[in-house]
């Protein structure tokens, strides 16, 4: 989410799901200004592509691309804000492939 001047002009942006700061943090950004910080995107990853969870969620409207998704969301667990898993796994190649980040996919936990 973009915090703005009654102008427009950008005060400060912070990731919609956990409240991060734009600059302590890289991130991702949706429509109409949504951002997803790359701690918030890697546990949407484990918990929607690792784990196959999110499905109590099924049917919510995603912040990322404000559509209603019948599949699995990611709800973040500070506040309402939830991302379907089609944005989470376009984010996630997205980050991977920009030069500026180092963020990668977390990989499955270890078996016991």
């Amino acid at each position: 989410m973009h915090r703005t001047h009654p102008d427009g002009t950008v005060i400060s942006s912070h990731c919609d799901f956990c409240d991060a700061r734009f600059e302590d943090a890289p991130m991702i950004e949706g429509h109409q200004g949504s951002l997803l910080c790359g701690k918030c995107l890697g546990a949407a990853w484990v918990e929607l592509a690792v784990l196959k969870g999110g499905a109590e969620h099924r049917g919510g409207k995603c912040t990322m691309c404000l559509e209603n998704r019948d599949e699995p969301l990611w709800r973040s667990p500070l506040n309402d804000a939830a991302a379907c898993i089609r944005c989470v796994r376009m984010a996630a190649t997205a980050m991977e492939r920009d030069p500026d980040t180092e963020w990668k996919r977390p990989a499955p936990p270890a078996p016991a």
